[in-house]
């Protein structure tokens, strides 16, 4: 007699309709508002500058990595039944949850530093003061966010004003500058060609817009979100991811294009988001210093308030304490790292850029060990058990891994250490 076929978690829930499929997003909306930094347009500018249309075929393996990312890590939280971290020290021990939490915390931190000189940078573009002044003002708006009722709610609500305001100032800037030139543009998108010299500028560039980081932290934001195993399965994680990783694309595609269409053609490079606003006033006038100063404001602001909440929710889940938006941990510990950012950062003037490549160093690093668990756990069959094998994951999860490794060592040999030893020459 034939035994039935035991039934898979999942097999038989449908997609929900799209209007209810948007009312469950969110944490991807935040994850968005973390990446595009004033960092990330920052690089996004410096590839434009430098290389032209040359690199903007790299929103492919962004959207690739991006969802791969954020979809596994989604699937690792729904099987085992707690967020990626957690995981790791269930199956992996204290040491390797305390060394991803560490590590993440430390690329966070040093991100910070940038977001609070980029949304001061905004700040003066648009009103005039003192840009330290001005990110004091920001930094008032994010304390007092942390200590509200609600604080996921009204986070996610505030970065999702800011990705409006900076989808609308870019693409303003991008038509007020001509738009891109379409046999150029067909061609930087589907040439795939890595100029010399660019290597640690795109890797730069693909780590902070599809980072494993972005992975790891969308499952406790899920948790504040309160998604449930369905959500894996109805369509809600994966239309999440999906608009994650297109309004980042979106975004970051738009400032390639300005810096292609405005800074290249003149041999022109920045070292700072606010040197937008100067170039682009040959073309546009006056009003290019207000637009990019909205710009950078919903960058840095959107950037600074999850950022910094990100990091310790990271280094919280890895040393084993409270990591809910609205505990003390989370909230004080957020105070302490705006404060020691704040110091830090006014102490360099307001330049981002050693800052960034610290950031950048740190996130290196993290990527491929954080990147590491989570490949290891998604191939594990005691993880899967009653699951249907998610083989596309697992493929895409690798082919993703090992572009990352190999992009993290060519760039610490041609682009990293050669940076730190100019750091400290």
């Amino acid at each position: 007699m034939d035994e039935k076929k035991t039934a898979l978690f999942g097999e038989d829930i449908k997609t929900l309709p799209l209007k209810d499929l948007l009312k469950r997003i969110g944490p991807g909306l935040i994850a968005t508002g973390i990446v595009i930094g004033p960092g990330a347009v920052t690089t996004a500018a410096m590839l434009g500058a430098n290389y032209g249309y040359a690199l903007i075929w790299l929103i492919f393996p962004i959207i690739f990595m991006g969802i791969t990312f954020v979809m596994t890590t989604n699937w690792l939280a729904i099987t085992t039944g707690m967020p990626t971290i957690h995981a790791i020290r269930k199956y992996y021990g204290k040491g390797g949850a305390v060394t991803v939490g560490v590590a993440l915390f430390l690329a966070c931190l040093f991100f910070t530093m940038g977001n609070i000189s980029g949304s001061g940078a905004g700040m003066n573009l648009i009103f005039g003061i003192n840009w330290k002044i001005g990110s004091l003002i920001l930094i008032a708006v994010v304390v007092y966010t942390y200590f509200a009722k609600n604080v996921y709610s009204k986070v996610e609500k505030l970065i999702t004003a800011c990705i409006i305001i900076m989808i609308a100032a870019f693409y303003i800037t991008l038509f007020g500058v001509g738009g891109p030139d379409g046999k150029e543009f067909a061609g930087g998108l589907f040439g795939f060609k890595i100029p010399e010299g660019s290597l640690g500028t795109a890797l730069a560039f693909i780590s902070t817009n599809a980072a494993i980081t972005t992975g790891i932290y969308n499952t406790y934001l899920g948790k504040e979100k309160k998604w449930k195993k369905e959500d894996l399965f109805n369509g809600v994680m994966l239309t999440d991811s999906l608009v994650h990783i297109l309004s980042v694309v979106l975004i970051s595609g738009a400032i390639i294009l300005v810096g292609a269409i405005v800074l290249h053609p003149q041999g022109a490079s920045i070292k700072a988001p606010a040197q937008l606003a100067q170039m682009l006033e040959p073309i546009m006038g006056p009003v290019a210093k207000y637009i990019m100063g909205f710009a950078l404001v919903g960058a840095g602001f959107s950037s600074l308030l999850a950022n910094t909440q990100r990091g310790m929710v990271l280094l919280g889940a890895g040393i084993e304490k409270e990591f809910g938006l609205e505990s003390k941990f989370i909230r004080y510990g957020c105070l302490a790292c705006l404060a020691f950012a704040m110091a830090i950062c006014y102490s360099f003037n307001g330049s981002p850029t050693q800052l960034i490549l610290i950031a950048n160093i740190a996130t290196s690093i993290a990527t491929p060990v954080g990147g590491l668990f989570v490949l290891l756990l998604i191939w594990r069959k005691d993880v899967n058990e009653g699951y249907k094998a998610p083989t596309a994951l697992r493929i895409c999860m690798t082919i993703s891994y090992i572009f990352v490794l190999i992009m993290t060592v060519s760039a610490f040999q041609k682009t990293i250490i050669p940076g730190i030893l100019k750091l400290f020459a």
